[in-house]
């Protein structure tokens, strides 16, 4: 955040309350373009817009919905205004750095694991700082859709720091395929983002279930038809789109934590 202490604070609060890893993220110095959010009027909080008005014509039910459901908001945003990115850009820095990681080294007494890792250079030196693991992710392709790809980067990271330190991913798991496959190429586990929020706004703690089941059910199905039993059976020869369709070279841009 643009005010440190803000931040710092907040880590203080977490590790008092019991928490022991702190995830500092490093992928949204500002925001992205945010197209999407744009067209369709998304704004904090959530307003109806003519487009949903005019959607909700032929819908009776979503009518009856907006008339006796609260009105939606986000409970830690409520006196805040504006666009998803208009509040991202006010709340962060993008000056944020590798000092900044080694104060928040200094006050957090658990583990730290640094999201937002797009190269092998700065893995490798994200673990000479005393990073206990690192996410690769772009975010979801939502800041820079030109970005390194997570996935096509696992391998050499994997290589390069697995030794040392835990090498998760974020972006692109759209289903268990997929977090097989990265497995398979090293990762411990994956993160996933739309996937559990879709099942969360179609039907609340029951679409979140409903959601990991389905991922679950994919994950046995992959496995079985690569004929292993236990995901410590996976390797990386169980993934060869990786090299068939996209060869994966070491020319992924440098992208520094300085600015």
């Amino acid at each position: 955040m643009r005010d440190r202490e803000i931040s710092y604070a907040l880590a203080r609060r977490a590790a008092a309350s019991g928490f022991d890893t702190l995830m500092f993220t490093v992928d949204t110095p500002v925001a992205g373009a945010r197209l999407r959010d744009k067209r369709n009027g998304f704004s904090i909080p959530p307003q109806l817009t003519l487009g949903t008005i005019v959607n909700a014509i032929p819908r009776p039910w979503w009518w009856y919905d907006f008339l006796t459901t609260p009105k939606l908001e986000f409970a830690s945003l409520s006196s805040t205004g504006g666009t998803v990115g208009e509040l991202l850009d006010a709340a962060m820095d993008p000056t944020i750095s590798y000092e900044d990681l080694a104060v928040i080294r200094d006050l957090w007494p658990g583990k730290i694991v640094v999201k937002g890792v797009q190269n092998v250079a700065d893995s490798v030196r994200l673990i000479d700082h005393g990073v206990d693991g690192i996410i690769l992710s772009n975010h979801g392709g939502r800041q820079l859709d030109r970005a390194p790809i997570p996935f096509h980067l696992l391998p050499q990271v994997v290589r390069e720091v697995g030794k040392d330190a835990t090498v998760m991913i974020d972006t692109g798991i759209m289903n268990g395929a997929d977090i097989v496959a990265s497995v398979a190429l090293g990762a411990k586990f994956t993160l996933i983002g739309r996937a559990y929020l879709y099942g969360l706004m179609a039907g609340g703690r029951q679409g979140v279930d409903r959601t990991i089941e389905i991922l679950r059910t994919e994950i046995e199905r992959t496995m079985r038809l690569l004929g292993v039993s236990s995901l410590a059976e996976l390797e990386p020869r169980h993934v060869t789109q990786l090299t068939r369709l996209v060869p994966v070279g070491s020319g992924a841009a440098s992208v520094p934590l300085e600015a």
